[in-house]
């Protein structure tokens, strides 16, 4: 495996001692408590790499179908290679906290298709429709994370699905997992005017150097990346795990601001500077020394508490540079400032010139919810219009890269016939949703139906009103926030509320007044929760318009949401 590991010419900084953590506890820390596995998880990783599955996967269970799974490839391993166990259909969200993982899932997979940087030919969207369309009930999602999600896939299809993901340059490998996922990267890399820097070959090198080797392949949790060279900061930098963010520093230039230690789900914590400059070409080898910091030093004994933004919440940024540095960098990176704060939204929607002279068009699908017909009839349109490149986006978008001026408004037209809108509403536009019940096992209500039902009505009751920007809407089916609930406007987390009358309704717990440098906030924040604030699914537009109307008449000069909210009396918000 490359190393970024060997010493600098010299580099005479002196390492601090760390004390070492009482034995009584130990957090299954590799370099300090050695690395005999601590729970049921470190031992399957330690018996089998999950990368070795995908050979059985090709010789055996694609043979002998699904029930010749082994448990521990089947609920562990499949993941290193993008499958999940599906939901099976008709098991209410009362059910998700109480059943066995079997008792849940359904005979056919969730696939991931990977795709670093969101950077996709129209042949291989083609190409992924046609998977959608052959082998998944025509079903795709786009995740906030730049990848392609599709439903009902058998094991038996899987090697052919391979076959074809891969003849035309994507992978499935480790798009789930305790390993590195895929790299979120600027959806206008290389072609925005405005841009500081293109990420994208710092992006192909981590992948090509980093993604699928042995040595990185047992974390102690997921490993999150996002790397923009755009002013508007658009991959959600805050809360992954690494992110590298472009600035141009007063000394020495262009490079990157390094950020540590993000994260959300049950936890939420935002990243944290290190305060370091990171030059391009020393990128790949931080981001080695960061992924290798987690896989030796993050705690293992307890997956609630597996995460990196555990380990950088105990030792803060300045222990986290220095053991970088000085163990795995050998090098001390310089200081530096922090990237400006961004003056326009990052989610790329609408109309925007290209650095040589064509457009790019971003596009919004409701709530990300596609289909293979869609992606496929999309690849064609595109080609049709002269374009053969667009981009997924961390805000479940599409970029069309490459339009000429000529062709802009009828490719526009001929988009919107497809359900794919590049002048949306401004609640279509920043408003995003998980899988929901539908399909996933940890979920308790339904999600997409239900945002797209809300979208729907708000467009309708507040045609006439005029928002001073969007209000971003984020739904999510369980505590997990991978619909990123806490940074949100307003955002939703699943759950069962009672109806009054013995029963149960699906509904949402709310937060209020999140938001990330990438969606337009001057500062990033977690949202609000005020005690006892709960919708019910039937209820949430009605909710949404009720607070939407409120804010609008109660809003200082220029006033945010966010600000309005954290500032409004718990009655106003109701």
């Amino acid at each position: 495996m490359p190393s970024s590991q060997t010493p600098t010419a010299g580099a005479t900084r002196v390492t601090t001692p760390r004390p070492q953590r009482p034995a009584t506890r130990p957090h299954g820390q590799w370099k300090v408590d050695g690395t005999a596995p601590l729970n049921g998880n470190e031992e399957w990783k330690q018996q089998d790499n999950g990368l070795n599955v995908r050979e059985r996967i090709e010789k055996i269970y694609s043979r002998q179908g699904f029930d010749s799974i082994e448990g521990t490839d089947l609920h562990g391993r499949f993941r290193w290679w993008g499958l999940y166990t599906q939901r099976k259909p008709g098991i209410d969200g009362g059910k998700t906290a109480t059943l066995e993982p079997h008792e849940l899932e359904d005979k056919y997979f969730m696939l991931r298709v990977r795709i670093d940087g969101g950077q996709l030919t129209t042949g291989q969207l083609r190409v992924i429709g046609e998977i959608s369309e052959e082998f998944g009930r025509d079903t795709a999602d786009l995740t906030d994370r730049q990848n392609i999600q599709l439903h009902w896939i058998r094991v038996e299809d899987v090697p052919e699905i391979w076959r074809r993901l891969e003849a035309v340059g994507l992978q499935t490998t480790e798009a789930c997992g305790d390993v590195p996922r895929v790299v979120l990267g600027s959806p206008v890399a290389g072609i925005a005017v405005d841009e500081l820097l293109d990420p994208t070959a710092v992006i192909n090198e981590i992948t090509a150097r980093y993604i699928g080797v042995p040595e990185l392949a047992n974390l102690p949790r997921k490993f999150k990346t996002a790397l923009t060279g755009h002013p508007s900061q658009d991959v959600v930098h805050e809360i992954n795990d690494v992110g590298f963010v472009a600035l141009r520093h007063p000394e020495l230039g262009l490079g990157y601001d390094l950020w540590v230690g993000g994260g959300l789900s049950a936890s939420p914590r935002l990243g944290e500077r290190l305060g370091a400059f990171v030059a391009p070409d020393k990128v790949a080898d931080v981001w080695l020394g960061v992924a290798s910091i987690f896989r030796d030093y993050g705690y293992r004994r307890l997956r609630n508490k597996a995460r990196l933004k555990f380990l950088l919440a105990d030792w803060g940024p300045e222990k986290f540079r220095q053991v970088l540095e000085d163990e795995y960098l050998h090098e001390a990176l310089p200081d530096g400032p922090p990237a400006p704060t961004p003056t326009s939204q990052g989610d790329h929607v609408g109309v925007h010139k290209q650095n040589d002279g064509r457009f790019y068009i971003g596009v919004t699908p409701f709530v990300g919810r596609v289909s293979g017909t869609m992606l496929t009839g999309l690849a064609d349109l595109l080609e049709q219009h002269g374009s053969t490149r667009l981009r997924t986006t961390p805000h479940q978008k599409i970029v069309l890269l490459d339009v000429s001026e000529e062709n802009v408004e009828p490719l526009i037209t001929a988009l919107d016939a497809l359900g794919l809108a590049a002048r949306p509403s401004l609640f279509r536009r920043s408003t995003i949703a998980c899988t929901g019940i539908e399909f996933c096992k940890l979920a308790i209500v339904e999600t997409k139906q239900t945002a797209t039902d809300a979208v729907l009505a708000l467009e309708e009751r507040l045609a006439g009103i005029d928002l001073p920007q969007p209000i971003s809407l984020h739904v999510n089916g369980c505590p997990n926030s991978c619909a990123r609930i806490q940074t949100a406007d307003i955002g939703l987390k699943g759950q069962l509320l009672s109806d009054g009358a013995g029963g149960q309704v699906p509904g949402f717990q709310v937060h209020l007044g999140g938001g990330l440098a990438s969606v337009g906030r001057d500062e990033a924040g977690l949202g609000r929760t005020v005690r006892g604030l709960k919708v019910t699914a039937e209820d949430l537009a009605d909710y949404v318009e009720r607070l939407v109307r409120r804010f609008l008449g109660e809003r200082a000069d220029d006033e945010t949401f966010a600000v309005w909210a954290h500032r409004a009396d718990e009655g106003a918000l109701q």
